[in-house]
């Protein structure tokens, strides 16, 4: 698919990556049968194959309007495409460009406006979404039976005694999972200690950048992003051999961050030292020896494995072998390869959609009525947690 570059872009290197992309897709079509939106909605600009056409029309005419936005928000950044694509199209990063060009052409109405500005302006930051978090809780009993299912029961925590082993690495707390589900990296500290390494946490690490990046705030998810650099390298200095995140959605972002920051002639080296460290936490426990967690006779779980894990970082089978090594059986499960509606802030940006794609998520679990949903990401766990009949848990706690 040839493209010729509008002069507003013709300079940009970001709108010549994104037609170089753009001249990978052959129009086959196969994405769409993996596109969880145009699975629902049934309309072409709802699907890689159209977006990408409306993506290449803002490229070559330097203008877009408010239906490109829609279309173009409505897709959930699953990259179960890229997956399914036999031509390699990063489908991934042309819509964030599409996204963030489009933010300065069109105008959105006002409490679009405010639902994305107080997205960035709270989650990303772990003390405002805490205490918010607090208030919420605080008040569920009393709340309507809607609004008390998106509030989170606090979780009871577990001691995690401090241990001292030759292998050390990072294990990142990152901003909603830190105050919203603190338990799951408080059984990675104890399950890596079982193993002989010591989790270490850098205070100064915070927020991956990833809710702004996928707003189109670029600019504010790089401040984010070399924070977290200037944060990380003193501790990979003195000797943590991995950066590990327990949130498949952080991981996909952090090894990501040398091609983001490639243009930044201060941080593109420590941003690209930063992804080369970065592993999941499964992608961790995978070349370990895993018997001291084996157990027997465990109650079957069904596992959900975030889009983030299976499409962007490739880690599905990883963690299936992880979890079988350690005893845990598997009921059976379809449609894995759907996302369950949450992908960040989609759950609450595009409520409608995404309620739909969690029931069918939640149907595809459920086949065989298992114990426990284990999930990947924080964000999956909260979202499926709403209406799902039994406790929706992180993998690594079902290990501890």
């Amino acid at each position: 698919m040839k493209t010729e570059l509008h002069p507003e872009f013709a300079s940009l290197p970001a709108a010549a990556d994104a037609r170089d992309i753009v001249g990978k897709c052959v129009h086959c079509g196969f994405c769409n049968a993996t596109c969880p939106t145009y699975l629902e909605l049934g309309d072409e600009r709802d699907g890689p194959r159209g977006r990408i056409y409306l993506i290449r029309q803002l490229l070559e005419t330097g203008q877009a309007g408010v239906n490109t936005r829609r279309h173009l928000d409505r897709c959930l950044t699953c990259r179960a495409c890229e997956t399914t694509c036999p031509s390699g199209v990063e489908y991934g990063r042309l819509v964030d460009f599409g996204r963030e060009a489009l933010e300065t052409r069109t105008a959105r109405g006002m409490a679009d406006r405010f639902a994305r500005r107080a997205l960035r302006f709270i989650v990303p930051y772990r003390r405002r979404f805490e205490f918010l978090l607090r208030m919420g809780q605080a008040l569920r009993p009393i709340l309507p039976p809607a609004l008390r299912g998106k509030v989170p029961a606090r979780q009871q925590r577990l001691p995690v005694r401090p241990e001292t082993h030759p292998r050390r690495v990072i294990l990142l707390d990152g901003c909603a999972q830190a105050a919203a589900t603190p338990a799951t990296n408080d059984a990675a500290a104890r399950v890596l200690g079982r193993l002989g390494i010591t989790a270490v946490r850098v205070a100064g690490a915070g927020c991956c950048g990833a809710v702004s990046y996928h707003l189109s705030a670029h600019r504010e998810a790089r401040d984010f992003m070399r924070r977290n650099i200037d944060a990380l390298l003193p501790a990979i200095e003195d000797g943590a051999e991995r950066i590990v995140s327990s949130a498949s959605g952080c991981g996909v972002l952090l090894k990501d961050y040398g091609g983001i920051m490639r243009d930044d002639p201060e941080y593109a080296a420590p941003a690209a030292r930063i992804s080369a460290l970065t592993v999941d936490l499964c992608e961790l426990l995978h070349g370990e020896d895993l018997e001291p967690l084996r157990r027997e006779g465990l109650p079957p779980v069904a596992l959900h494995v975030p889009c983030t894990l299976t499409h962007g970082l490739g880690l599905s089978d990883p963690l299936r072998d992880v979890l079988a090594r350690c005893g845990l059986q598997l009921t059976e499960t379809r449609d894995d390869h759907l996302c369950c509606g949450s992908a960040g802030t989609y759950s609450v940006l595009q409520p409608k959609i995404s309620t739909r794609l969690l029931e069918n998520k939640l149907a595809a679990l459920t086949l065989e009525n298992p114990s426990c949903i284990a999930t990947a990401n924080v964000g999956c766990q909260l979202h499926l947690a709403t209406r799902a009949e039994v406790p929706v848990r992180h993998w690594i706690e079902l290990l501890d």
